[in-house]
């Protein structure tokens, strides 16, 4: 089955992974495929050389004011033109050579397809380890969100899925996000778009993938932490106030729009 790939990558000071080279491993895995492609790039509002070196490489390089990781995302994802589209990090801690497995689940019938890192985080700090572990039990406590890894970035839908997900977004809404002075990996973005895909009863699939700690000084742990935390709190809120979709509901829906 032919199919067309949007790659969004967010970048916020992202000039010495680009001058390793890691944006061109993108564009040369793209090339190398029989679908045509896009490589969007997000400048989250860099004080560095990222979008001027992105703008050699890559499709299209779009610029937003800081406002974290969250809004480059979405940002794209609402620039992507392809039938799939999927984002994936700069630093490529996942290779993009992982790609093909998420879109190979997409064909295979997923609406979305997300890189599972399982609990093997090689050459990750005992911190990082036990970050993501305690993520893993309050999501699946908090909000009954059945996967167990939904912060690795590395992930894919079909594109018409993920507009309507985004749709559906109160914690990260695009247009309530305002913008901020640290960097932000915003963790509690990829919670609650998964949990909004669950509750509208869109098939999603955990891939195995490759994963390689990248050091990096945008993930502060006690900071992450507590945001993570606070943001679980505000989805589930947002689940006890009716904010979200009854679980079902696009299938509900459908049926409706389908009846002679």
């Amino acid at each position: 089955m032919a199919q067309t790939l949007s790659v969004v990558i967010p970048a916020y000071n992202e000039e010495s992974s680009i001058r390793a080279g890691k944006l061109i491993l993108v564009k040369r895995w793209l090339h190398q495929q029989s679908w045509d492609t896009e490589l969007i790039v997000v400048d989250d509002g860099s004080h560095d050389q990222t979008p001027e070196l992105a703008r050699r490489t890559a499709d299209q390089v779009l610029h937003i004011a800081h406002k974290g990781k969250a809004a480059a995302v979405i940002t794209g994802l609402y620039a992507a033109q392809m039938d799939l589209v999927m984002f994936t990090d700069m630093d490529q801690a996942t290779p993009i050579s992982e790609a093909g497995w998420l879109v190979d689940a997409l064909q295979k019938g997923a609406d979305v397809a997300i890189g599972s890192r399982g609990m093997l985080r090689q050459g990750a700090p005992a911190g990082r380890y036990l970050l993501s572990l305690g993520h893993m039990v309050l999501h699946k406590l908090l909000l009954g969100l059945r996967l167990d890894d939904t912060q690795c970035g590395f992930k894919a839908f079909r594109r018409e899925v993920a507009l309507d997900v985004l749709e559906h977004l109160v914690v990260y809404d695009i247009d309530a996000l305002d913008t901020i002075e640290f960097p932000s990996v915003s963790s509690g973005f990829d919670t609650e778009f998964l949990f909004v895909a669950q509750r509208l009863g869109y098939r999603i699939r955990e891939v195995p993938v490759s994963w390689y700690y990248q050091e990096t000084r945008r993930v502060d742990l006690s900071r992450d932490a507590f945001a993570g935390v606070l943001d679980l709190l505000k989805i589930m809120l947002g689940r006890f106030r009716h904010h979200y979709p009854r679980p079902g509901s696009r299938e509900k829906e459908t049926e409706i729009r389908s009846s002679p």
